[in-house]
């Protein structure tokens, strides 16, 4: 492979509208970064397409003129770090682009470190997904946060999601009642015939909310918020007295370009029912529990994916060009599964 370039998007100098559009990216080309002691340069393999990364990019949380922020699964070309080797298969944050340094003073998010990757765990595009830190947002929201029993009722929503097929199948784990809210037929046929629900709602029928009175005849006792809006409520009238709920994303809210604070609205939307109800709400940040759990789920993850007792599906792109499409379709719901561009040679594949 002849390595004389980096190509990767950028944000464009046009002003960010709601949502992305043809003009909010733009793809470059520029020299191969320059390795310095202590660091390493890596090719992408796989990039992680995640809600989140509209909020950085609304928030003006990236540099101007850098590759836009993504997790990514890559292989060391070369190195100056004594912990990796050339050749080694890496969970880091190259971002949207074909080639990108690790190591001293390049700047990442504090949490999401730099990890070498054993391809007997698991796929290694699961690094950016089940096996990595989408994982450990579904465990720690739905195990630790939620700590759903046996008997109990647990709702998910955007189930067929990245983080959302795994949430409730950790619920389905404890012996709880699982019900999923995904779009589409085919989606909420998956999480009930694939990933074993108990039942799965369409927020497209216009009887949603009595459908999903229907799927909890028992209420709600956990809950796993993924999008708002009217998804939050048709849940809220349902839940159960002592409920706990985590809120891991409002996508819904992600292009409301009003400025206001969507989870203090969803607050205030809920604040009745939460405090007659005594319902814990708790949000998620999955930086707050890298270190600690970070371990422990990983070796349960692996083995309840290797036991086909966790099942994941996910949803891969060919080619950096497609990117800003796959990006805006994941974000309006278009994919089936955790969505993922590869970008790069899959040498275990």
């Amino acid at each position: 492979m002849v390595m004389d370039a980096n190509r990767y998007w950028t944000l464009s100098p046009h002003p960010l509208g709601a949502w992305p559009t043809s003009e909010t990216f733009e793809l470059r080309k520029a020299p191969l970064p320059q390795l310095k002691s202590g660091q390493a340069l890596t090719r992408t393999i796989y990039v992680s397409l995640d809600p989140y990364q509209w909020g950085y990019k609304r928030r003006g949380v990236e540099p101007a003129g850098a590759p836009c922020h993504a997790r990514t699964v890559a292989q060391v070309v070369e190195s100056r770090m004594d912990s990796f080797a050339a050749g080694d298969l890496v969970f880091n944050t190259n971002g949207w682009a074909e080639f990108g340094l690790m190591g001293e003073g390049v700047l990442r998010p504090p949490y999401m470190i730099p990890r070498r990757l054993d391809p007997a765990q698991g796929r290694i595009s699961q690094a950016v997904g089940v096996l990595g830190m989408l994982g450990l947002t579904a465990y720690a929201g739905m195990i630790l946060q939620g700590d759903p029993a046996a008997g109990e009722t647990a709702v998910v929503s955007a189930a067929s999601g990245g983080v959302g097929q795994i949430a409730g199948q950790l619920a389905r784990l404890r012996g709880a009642r699982v019900v999923g809210i995904a779009g589409r037929q085919e989606k909420c046929q998956f999480v009930t015939d694939e990933l074993g629900f108990d039942a799965c709602v369409s927020h497209l029928s216009p009887t949603f909310a009595q459908d999903l009175r229907a799927a909890c005849p028992a209420g709600i006792d956990v809950y796993f918020e993924n999008v708002g809006g009217a998804v939050f409520d048709a849940v809220l009238p349902l839940f159960n007295p002592g409920a706990r709920m985590t809120i891991c994303g409002l996508i819904a809210t992600y292009g409301d370009a009003s400025g206001s604070d969507a989870r203090a609205a969803l607050m205030a939307r809920g604040e009745t029912i939460f405090s007659a109800r005594g319902i814990t709400v708790r949000d998620l940040f999955v930086g707050d529990f890298v270190g600690d759990h970070e371990a422990i789920f990983l070796n349960n993850m692996s083995d309840w994916v290797a036991a086909g007792e966790i099942r994941y599906r996910e949803d891969i792109r060919q080619g950096i060009e497609t990117i800003p499409d796959a990006f805006a379709e994941m974000l309006r719901g278009g994919n089936f599964g955790k969505m993922l561009v590869q970008v790069g040679e899959d040498p275990t594949l």
